[in-house]
């Protein structure tokens, strides 16, 4: 492609809107452009690199047995009113209606689509196992979308199905989708590592997710320093640490602190550690209230929390909620006969008491005395919160964020390292969580009805794109991996007189017969802008024509990665070229 040609509208400065460097490079480098809040088209440049992900990602699936369909994006609300999740999707899920007041979504992915495929088509289990893909456009409704393609309410997935007989056959058809998810990041040239993940809106047994490495990364994760246990934030845990201390005998305290709230205000009044304050949190799951203590200098994860409660959403108890609840004022909640408290408050009450894992190692406590202005000191938490004996509440369950250094659940040597990353794929076991509800059925041996097991499998096509630009890049611009390269090689000449446009044009023509794609800058500028757009653009050789070299015989190089600079004669390039590019 010649450069003078193209639509190739490069930009000296960034938008003002864009916060990560994936963002910034893509529009400055004319590959993408803004039409609405995360909603980009894609220009010449763009569509070329997103192309190639999508090609690998195909030949990948092929290759793995996957089947390529095409569903539609706008949805019958009756499909997913068959599945429940019409309700329960939440704002994300973008909803129309017809003329004729039907109503329809857009498709955030395609569980109930392929279902109902699946239910019309398939019928003994001589046709399973089965494993259904696509690469689709998707939108979902993103309160707040942001960083380019990272998080856009448009966007383009690959998104795979796989229906099965039993439990068996789906565990190893994931195991066949978490080898194939890992050749298609290599090749992409990504470093991109799998981790434990919450299941989230999607559902299921358990779920693995793709995370490339990236300091702007939204994700966290949580990895073991030793062995190789990891897992996004929102899924991750620690072991318990055995600390040798015995539980304190003496009798609970009641201290005074006056309008003494926080764990650092009430920590530091009573010059003990955060470490051994008992934090009582109230939230709202869906209709109903969800009290969780755990260790004060703890955080609660939210996602633990809905998967716990199943509910759709959950929010912190507004001040007026907590006291109409238990009558106490915020800050001074404890555990010790809260129990009682609200019942004697309000007897009608739904509600839940949740203790945290990270209690189990506490011996010495201190929590709010259930009346204002007032804690407890010498909690003994198996004597005092009679979490052998008391039916109404989970016992010690995992509900609270894991921190740096927390020892490793999985070895006795490690420490948890937390570190960003970016999802680009994510896998789920979803069981007959979709195949029940709307009732998928096949024969089996036997002549009898059953409904398939399912798993579920999604990349990210676009946001793999601008994650590869998170890994690869300078403070000129973008670096590709050749297999997402726009262009093999970036082609330019140094002058536009009639020797070096004639020879330039005549290289350009041996390296696209000799399968290399190139990209000529033949415009009539300065050597310094061709310079900068080349290395804005980041395709990863390029090649310079200019009448020194070729008073010497040879053409100059450079590769984009490290700046390595050469050149090669001109009646080699065809060798020299392939050599060069076999490494980037």
């Amino acid at each position: 492609m010649k450069f003078s040609k193209a639509l190739i509208p490069t930009l000296r400065e960034a938008p003002g809107d864009a916060e990560v460097v994936s963002h910034q490079l893509l529009v400055r480098s004319g590959m993408i452009r803004k039409v609405a809040a995360g909603i980009y088209e894609f220009l010449p440049l763009g569509i070329r690199s997103l192309h190639k992900v999508a090609q690998i990602v195909r030949e990948e699936m092929d290759k793995a047995g996957g089947q390529e369909v095409f569903m539609p994006n706008l949805i019958p609300a009756d499909l997913w009113l068959e599945s429940g999740r019409w309700q329960k999707y939440g704002p994300e899920l973008l909803r129309i209606k017809d003329r004729h007041d039907r109503e329809y979504c857009f498709g955030p992915t395609h569980e109930e689509v392929v279902c109902d495929m699946v239910k019309q088509t398939v019928h003994s289990y001589k046709s399973l196992p089965l494993n259904l893909y696509q690469i689709q456009t998707k939108f979902r409704d993103e309160i707040r979308p942001r960083f380019g393609l990272m998080r856009g309410r448009e966007f383009m997935m690959k998104d795979a199905y796989s229906f099965h007989t039993d439990l068996e056959d789906l565990d190893h058809e994931y195991k066949n989708m978490y080898k194939t998810y890992e050749s298609i990041f290599k090749r992409c040239g990504l470093e991109c590592r799998a981790v434990d993940a919450d299941t989230g809106s999607i559902g299921g047994s358990s779920s693995h997710e793709f995370m490339v490495l990236a300091s702007t990364g939204e994700d966290v994760i949580a990895s073991c320093n030793v062995c190789s246990y990891a897992a996004n934030l929102e899924k991750a845990f620690f072991a318990i640490k055995q600390t040798g201390e015995k539980p304190i005998q003496e009798d609970p305290q009641e201290v005074h602190t006056p309008e003494l709230k926080t764990i650092e205000e009430v920590s530091g009044f009573l010059k003990i550690k955060p470490q051994q304050m008992i934090k009582t949190l109230v939230y709202v799951a869906d209709d109903n209230f969800v009290i969780v203590c755990l260790v004060g200098d703890r955080d609660v994860s939210e996602a633990k929390l809905k998967a716990l409660t199943g509910a759709a959403e959950v929010r912190l108890a507004l001040d007026e909620e907590i006291m109409g609840l238990t009558g106490v004022p915020t800050g001074f909640l404890g555990p010790v006969g809260l129990i009682d408290l609200i019942k004697s408050k309000n007897s009608e009450a739904t509600y839940r008491l949740c203790f945290d894992r990270s209690l189990a190692s506490l011996f010495d406590g201190v929590t709010g005395a259930n009346k204002a202005d007032y804690h407890t000191k010498n909690i003994n938490i198996e004597r005092d919160l009679k979490l052998k004996n008391d039916a109404q509440h989970d016992g010690f369950v995992d509900l609270s964020v894991v921190m740096a250094d927390d020892p490793c659940p999985h070895c006795a040597q490690g420490k948890l390292v937390l570190m960003r990353g970016i999802e680009v794929g994510h896998i789920f076991k979803l069981g007959d969580v979709y195949a029940k509800p709307m009732k998928v059925h096949y024969l089996d041996k036997d002549g009898r009805e059953k409904a398939p097991v399912m798993g579920c499998y999604g990349i990210g096509v676009s946001r793999t794109l601008a994650a590869s630009i998170e890994q690869n890049h300078d403070d000129k611009g973008i670096i590709w991996p050749r297999a997402l390269a726009p262009y093999d090689i970036h082609l330019m000449n140094f002058d536009m007189s009639d020797e070096t446009i004639k020879t330039a044009a005549e290289l350009y023509q041996l390296l696209i017969e000799s399968g290399f794609s190139v990209l000529w800058d033949d415009r009539d500028e300065r050597v310094g802008v061709k310079f900068n757009d080349a290395d804005l653009i980041g395709n990863p050789l390029q090649v310079m024509v200019g009448k020194k070299g070729l008073a010497r015989g040879c053409y100059e190089y450079k590769i984009r990665k490290d700046g390595t600079k050469g050149d090669f004669s001109c009646a080699s390039v065809i060798g020299e070229v392939t050599k060069l590019l076999e490494n980037l």
